[in-house]
């Protein structure tokens, strides 16, 4: 919609909120443009200055607003594909990544640490220094983060102490982590001009014991030890909620101050509106940003998607495409500009990739896939999500107005919940519209006695701005969103940006006549008492150029819909800035002589447009040179179209052999190697039972995967029945064999609404037992118990060391004597880590492994329709032959009638990449990881199927899919994989 020609004039004629025309002692429209922002960083061996105030951080002097996302590197086992993700998110406008550093990821024993291979931290702080991402640390002890105890490791939950308190023995567990931990990131500090780790957060949404002596006392002893161990970046904390807990001063830092940054996290749901947290807030203690007026509004935390429980009740049994579908472009426009409005200048979106939980590593509350519902899928797709991420991200980066915003006077707009606020340094007003109804609005935005036509899609927000600086020239006002300025050559550039089909209007302000052209697109101009008035419809790539206007450097305006804003691509050299135009991706551009060389990512054909600085005529992309034509707007145009993505064949799965196993329930197995169950105490907040040992997988130093019991029954033996009482995560069980024969399964129930938060589940299994041969002879009671993960210690309770395993096993009818033994997982794999595998005999035998000799296995084909209780393994074989240029996503898909009662684990090359429950679900697909995965050469599959022999059981389709392919990616350097010693 146009401005009406009296609302124009309105406009035109008066200085838009009071804002001179911004021109120079001689007359010209030339704006003196305030200093810019903080800009990308690089370990370049220079000292460097990390400080705040209340506005924002001021890194060397310089604001900077933080543009954060949330990536856990161990939840991507495949350091190359680390580099993958970083690129794709410093591409599409973050500035920053935050991750946590998981205590059970690196410590398989008390004093044993590993920050080697998938783990090694060092190369991954390395990596995104490379890619010029800040790194926000967060080391615990304490993560949450829906990861096994939280974080803890599994040795842990059997050591004497409280965690997540003063505690000295705990605290000497902690202090042998974080020194190893430290003594990696110390090096890695931005302050050091070593690394681009800017921010180092203690704990996690830490709210026990704050009133009691214990807590401050603990918050204390992290930081000073932090600080001993050479960290000297500003540290923080996430506060769970907004309680003001752990604010500067709340604690004892030895007598340091003004380096403590207050934090709180926030997961608003998509049906409320989004709360104001902040500047436009209650205020005081408990309202954000408000409880330290001191520091710069934070979030540590912000829902960027939302984690999905066993069963899926939360998603209606349609997993994380619901949740990215609830949670999606116009929910983050509405939350994060509502947050921008209230002073969050440090902004960290949880998660950004969420990746895969693979193995024994997620908490009981979640299944494998950890995809979130994120801008970056499971499968390292980029999402319509990223649109505004992409947007918001390089406009914070490049216009330096939003560092130090205030709240300026109320204005309203029918139906629209409208914020206002102004820099007072530089003049510039912002504008955040959002409608919280479920029909678009069309309204007004008074502006200076004028009315700006603006309208707002249901459910859904905008930001405008008016007397923003645009390189030096001001913005008196416009209907579309900015998204960046910057200077390429002999220009400036500016780029705005809206839905698709929208009309718009932008007013420059210009003291003299300028001369306008229209590169392409369909655009009006007119121009009166210093306003250059520019209306156009979004439709592509819009090109307007504007010179002669008393500014010696002519101006580029981009009007952007926003699918065509996710193709421009901004880009800082150290000889200039380029932005370029049309790929799926650009990860870097290196400007070397008259050459610009780029690289990065297309799925289908797309045109390569480059505007760059002076002296470059020569494009590169992928190392491929390009012939070149210069357009009218000053850009490089490649001659022809950058060649799209080769989609690869995948090979149909076939040639199964099948195994069954499970001979812990031969009575004359030997289990003499086993360990006895000889125990009496443990630490564990689960009682022993009065007269009967410790039968607490744990305690006996099995803290993953499955577990095996075998009790030998002596003496009265003629029992009638059997009471097996055991703990375990969510959608653990547990089957029981008599004699070798099946007494039956029992297993936990599926959450529901009410229970979908409990970690820790108890249940006592009662069977019937056949009568005894009355010849005296022991009996054998073998007991295979699926613990599932510990859980967590979010309230500060020990929780983490609630038993799994067996925990008191009872008689009725008679009196046997009995003697336990029990069997896990073996020792830790020295590559793969202690939570690949369990203790079924399979994963003991090897036979998970790549090079397990399974000739003598009977072959099989698929759908299969066994019915018995126990453990069956199926491996095969398969060759990929992905094109090299091509990066390939490929996941495993496995489907079957629900139900069928049964659960795979599922191991590609020895690597256990999730489990798969087929009648509980939600997950059906499993992504494989290129490093893990030979894209180009052989793989192993293996799948162990537990079935409680209630139904029939699968599985009855297991096949390869493509999730997603693009020409480029990044070198894969194969993981480490393994097989049969």
């Amino acid at each position: 919609m146009g401005l009406s020609r009296r609302n124009f004039s309105a406009l035109a004629g008066t200085a838009v909120l009071g804002l001179a025309l911004g021109g120079s002692a001689d007359g010209s429209c030339a704006y003196a443009a305030p200093a810019p922002p903080a800009g990308s960083p690089r370990p370049d061996r220079q000292r460097h200055t990390v400080g705040f105030d209340r506005h924002s951080l001021v890194v060397d002097g310089r604001r900077l607003v933080l543009w954060s996302g949330e990536l856990h590197p161990f939840r991507l086992p495949s350091p190359s594909l680390w580099r993958d993700v970083l690129e794709k998110m410093r591409a599409h406008g973050y500035n920053a990544v935050s991750i946590y550093v998981s205590w059970n990821y690196h410590s398989p024993a008390p004093g044993h640490y590993d920050f080697t291979g998938i783990r090694d931290l060092d190369l991954f702080l390395r990596m995104a220094a490379e890619t010029g991402l800040y790194v926000v640390l967060r080391p615990g002890p304490y993560i949450n983060a829906e990861i096994d105890a939280g974080g803890f490791p599994g040795w842990l939950t059997v050591t004497k102490g409280t965690a997540r308190t003063a505690d000295p023995t705990y605290l000497a567990h902690v202090d042998e982590w974080l020194t190893r931990v430290d003594a990696i990131v110390a090096g890695h500090q931005y302050t050091r001009g070593t690394g681009t780790v800017l921010l180092y957060q203690i704990e996690n949404e830490y709210d026990a014991f704050v009133t009691q002596p214990t807590g401050p006392a603990y918050m204390s002893h992290l930081y000073k030890k932090v600080r001993a161990d050479g960290i000297d970046v500003p540290l923080f904390h996430n506060d769970k909620s907004r309680n003001g807990y752990w604010l500067p001063g709340s604690f004892d830092t030895g007598g340091e101050q003004g380096r403590w940054l207050y934090g709180f996290d926030g997961y608003p749901t998509p049906s409320q509106n989004p709360p104001d947290w902040g500047t436009f807030g209650t205020g005081g203690i408990t309202g954000g940003a408000t409880a330290s007026p001191e520091t710069p509004g934070f979030v540590p935390e912000f829902g960027g998607g939302w984690f999905d429980p066993w069963g899926g009740v939360w998603f209606k049994q349609k997993g994380y495409a619901e949740s990215r579908r609830t949670r999606d472009a116009a929910y983050e426009r509405r939350f994060y500009l509502t947050n921008l409005a209230n002073g969050i200048t440090l902004h960290n979106v949880y998660m950004t990739y969420g990746g895969t939980s693979w193995g024994w590593l997620p908490a009981p509350v979640v299944y494998t896939s950890y995809d979130y519902g994120a801008a970056f899928d499971e499968g390292r797709n980029a999402t319509d999500k990223l649109v505004p991420m992409h947007q918001l991200g390089h406009l914070l980066q490049r216009v330096p107005d939003f560092a130090a915003l205030e709240r300026a006077a109320d204005v309203k707009a029918a139906g629209l919940k409208v914020y206002h606020l102004t820099n007072p340094d530089t003049g510039a007003h912002v504008y955040v519209l959002r409608n919280d109804t479920a029909a678009t609005v069309t309204s007004t935005l008074p502006v200076d006695g004028a009315d700006l036509p603006v309208t707002v899609p249901a459910r859904d927000a905008r930001l405008l701005a008016a007397g923003l600086g645009l390189g030096r020239r001001r913005l008196r006002y416009s209907t579309a969103q900015p998204m960046l300025a910057l200077t390429a050559g002999r220009r400036e550039i500016a780029v705005l940006t809206g839905r698709r089909g929208e009309p718009t209007v932008t007013a420059l302000e210009c003291a003299e006549r300028p001369t306008v052209t229209v590169h392409a697109g369909t655009a009006r101009h007119t121009w009166a008492d210093g306003v250059l008035r520019i209306e156009a419809e979004l439709d592509g790539l819009t090109r307007v150029a504007v010179s002669g206007d008393g500014v010696s450097t002519p101006l580029l305006l981009l009007l952007a819909d926003d699918e065509t804003s996710l193709r421009l691509w901004p880009r800082d050299t150290p000889s200039g800035t380029v932005l370029a135009y049309g790929p799926h991706l650009v990860r870097s551009v290196t400007l070397e002589g008259t050459t610009a060389r780029l690289t990065g990512d297309t799925v289908r054909a797309a045109d390569l447009e480059v505007w760059a600085p002076r002296g470059v005529e020569e494009l590169e992309w992928n190392g491929e040179e390009l012939d070149v034509e210069r357009t009218a707007s000053g850009s490089l145009r490649a001659g022809r179209e950058l060649p799209g993505a080769a989609v690869p064949a995948l090979p149909a799965l076939g040639g199964w052999r099948r195994c069954e196993e499970n001979p812990e329930a031969d009575p004359d197995h030997d289990d003499t190697s086993w360990r006895r169950a000889d125990l009496t105490v443990s630490h564990s907040t689960t009682p022993v039972p009065a007269g009967q040992p410790v039968l607490f997988a744990d305690d006996y130093g099995f803290h993953y995967g499955d577990v095996w019991y075998r009790g030998r029954l002596t003496g009265d033996t003629d029992a009638r029945s059997v009471s097996l009482s055991y703990s375990t995560g969510t959608q653990g069980l547990l089957m029981a064999w008599l004699d070798g024969e099946p007494l039956g399964t029992h297993r936990m129930p599926v959450p529901d609404n009410s229970t979908v938060r409990r970690g820790t589940w108890t249940a006592t299994a009662g069977f019937e037992l056949p009568e005894a041969a009355g010849d005296g002879t022991d009996r054998v009671l073998s007991v295979l118990v699926r613990r599932m993960q510990h859980d967590q210690d979010g309230n500060a309770l020990d929780t983490h060391k609630a038993a799994r395993g067996l925990t008191a096993v009872t008689f009725e009818g008679a009196g046997p004597e009995v003697r336990w033994r029990l069997q896990g997982a073996p020792a830790a794999d020295p590559v793969r880590g202690p939570q690949n595998t369990g203790g079924l005999h399979g994963e003991r035998a090897g036979w998970h492994l790549p090079g397990f000799a399974d000739g003598g296995w009977p072959r099989a084909e698929l759908p299969r329709a066994d019915r018995r209780q126990g453990v069956t393994w199926y491996r095969t074989t398969f060759r990929l032959a992905v094109d090299p240029g091509t990066d390939a996503s490929i996941g495993l898909v496995l489907d079957d009638d629900p139900e069928r009662a049964y659960r795979v684990q599922i191991f590609l090359n020895g690597w256990n990449m999730g489990q798969y429950i087929n009648d509980v679900g939600p997950q059906h697909t499993f992504v494989l990881p290129n490093g893990i995965l030979r894209t180009r050469g052989s793989n192993t599959l293996a799948l162990a199927v537990l079935s409680d022999g209630t139904t029939e059981s699968g599985p009855a389709r297991a096949g390869l899919t493509l999730l997603g392919a693009a020409a480029g990616g990044v070198e894969v350097t194969p993981v480490p994989s393994p097989g049969l010693s």
